[in-house]
């Protein structure tokens, strides 16, 4: 899983070499890359991807729509792979927590005073 905080990491090469997974454009390649290291196998195509978040929690006026920037980013990059989310549940005004069974690849969401809700 990689919590993506901003699209591009040209604005801190330092911190993306440190914290790939801070950036929607280091931080893909690097879960890919981790991925088939510990063995899983075929090709990225063979994977499944499901995303979440992007909301607009923090900037109300939509001064720097990171949310809309970072869900761009991830579709962009994961469509250079050949891979189309399975699920998704983005942007919106509330922020949201994930939990992810790698076993089964069960995906839960929750945001405060909501139910919890599956992907």
């Amino acid at each position: 899983m990689v919590h993506v905080a901003l699209p591009d990491s040209s604005i801190n090469s330092a911190k993306a070499k440190a914290k790939p997974g801070y950036f929607a454009d280091t931080g893909i390649p690097a879960l890919i890359q981790q991925m088939m290291m510990q063995g899983a196998t075929g090709n990225p195509k063979e994977m499944i991807a499901k995303i979440t978040g992007g909301a607009n929690v923090m900037d109300t006026n939509n001064v720097f729509n990171i949310g809309k920037r970072n869900i761009l980013a991830v579709k962009k990059i994961l469509w250079g792979y050949g891979v189309s989310p399975r699920a998704e549940d983005v942007a919106g005004h509330i922020s949201r927590t994930v939990t992810l069974t790698a076993k089964n690849g069960r995906t839960m969401i929750s945001s405060p005073g909501k139910t919890d809700w599956r992907l």
